[in-house]
């Protein structure tokens, strides 16, 4: 089966982009030089094609109701025009997915899947609609998706709209004009940077794109592949699904109980086995996630193991990288718990190598506010 393309792979391609196949989508990993792109990211600005996302719409009088049970967030307690970070889970706790869901109206909300589970979460909740006066509609075709992410995405964003910028608070969003066409802004990203990510008709993509290359020309705004939105997203210590999350975990194993509120009225599909995760992580969690710096050149990568100074096994790394931020390698691995206080010295077998490691805590890196 040949991979979906985005409304700009004619662009991507005209740009010189090295394409690559991601979850099941033809998909920019680089334009030149990655790590160019990534610094560029930390202190200009970035351009990305995020068109792979999955948007689904739940509408209806009792659309907060359905998310509420089906999601692990309060999400019919969000404000109208705002946006949370949450996760859908099985019944038995392990992750399906990890999610941002926007409150676009008063009984509306769009819910932004990864592109490896947008089908999965698409499923799911039509299956958890029974019985609540809510649709759920499919509206992977009806957007694509453009990022402007960095220090200078204020400003480049802001020559092209009238929308109020300086008041669109993180995690918020709200319907407005870019170069002309409707879309909807959202203060949100993925980078560890302050940025925008612009929802749009795919016919607008195009236009949209080269206005804003064009009014990011003077501020050394790039396009942007996956490449370096892996390493941005390491660095700010920030899960990718299928590395630091999947159905063998809990949100508790992640580090990331926060996003479960037991608060919320009712019942919701995983919680009695969430509610038995957050005990166990609270008293005695068997593994941890942290962060993993190494001095080294040899870099840890996802997969590899990590062992004590005795060469005892002690967990395992999820994703690991050059950071050109920090110069040095970095990853980021669950641990046994014994071994996770910051300051551990362990190492990663590389090979066969035991490399030093020191563990630190996430984020490796935070931007000046």
């Amino acid at each position: 089966m040949s991979p979906r393309l985005t409304a700009l792979d004619a662009l991507h391609r005209s740009l010189g982009a090295t394409m690559t196949d991601f979850a099941g989508w033809d998909m920019p990993l680089r334009y030149g030089s990655e790590r160019e792109e990534h610094l560029a990211v930390r202190t200009k600005a970035g351009l990305f094609d995020l068109s792979h996302m999955g948007e689904i719409t739940v509408t209806g009088p009792q659309a907060g109701e359905l998310l509420d049970f089906a999601l692990v967030g309060h999400i019919s307690a969000l404000g109208v025009l705002r946006a949370r970070y949450t996760m859908i889970c099985r019944e038995d706790g392990g992750i399906l997915d990890d999610l941002i869901v926007y409150r676009t109206g008063d009984a509306e909300y769009m819910v932004v899947a990864n592109a490896s589970n947008a089908q999965v979460v698409l499923d799911a909740l039509t299956e958890r609609a029974a019985g609540f006066d809510a649709e759920v509609r499919d509206d992977r075709d009806a957007y694509a998706l453009l990022a402007v992410q960095g220090p200078e995405a204020n400003g480049i964003l802001g020559s092209v709209t009238d929308a109020d910028l300086p008041g669109l608070k993180y995690y918020a969003l709200l319907p407005a004009t870019v170069a002309g066409k409707d879309v909807w802004l959202a203060r949100t990203g993925y980078t560890g940077e302050d940025g925008f990510e612009v929802f749009c008709a795919p016919a607008d993509a195009e236009h949209l794109w080269n206005a804003l290359t064009e009014a990011g020309a003077d501020a050394g705004l790039v396009p942007c592949g996956l490449s370096c939105r892996d390493t941005l997203r390491l660095e700010a210590g920030m899960p990718l699904y299928g590395h630091e999350l999947s159905t063998e975990l809990t949100p508790f194993d992640a580090g990331l109980g926060r996003v479960v509120k037991f608060e919320k009225e009712g019942d919701f599909v995983g919680r009695k086995a969430l509610e038995a995760a957050a005990a166990q992580a609270e008293s005695n969690p068997p593994r941890k996630l942290v962060g993993l710096v190494s001095d080294g050149k040899r870099v840890p990568r996802a997969e590899y193991a990590v062992v004590s100074p005795d060469g005892t096994p002690i967990g395992r790394i999820t994703s690991g990288a050059p950071s050109p931020t920090l110069g040095k390698p970095i990853a980021i691995a669950y641990v046994d718990a014994a071994h996770a206080a910051p300051g551990s010295a362990v190492a990663v077998d590389v090979r066969g190598k035991h490399e030093p490691v020191e563990v630190v805590a996430l984020p490796f890196y935070k931007r000046a506010r």
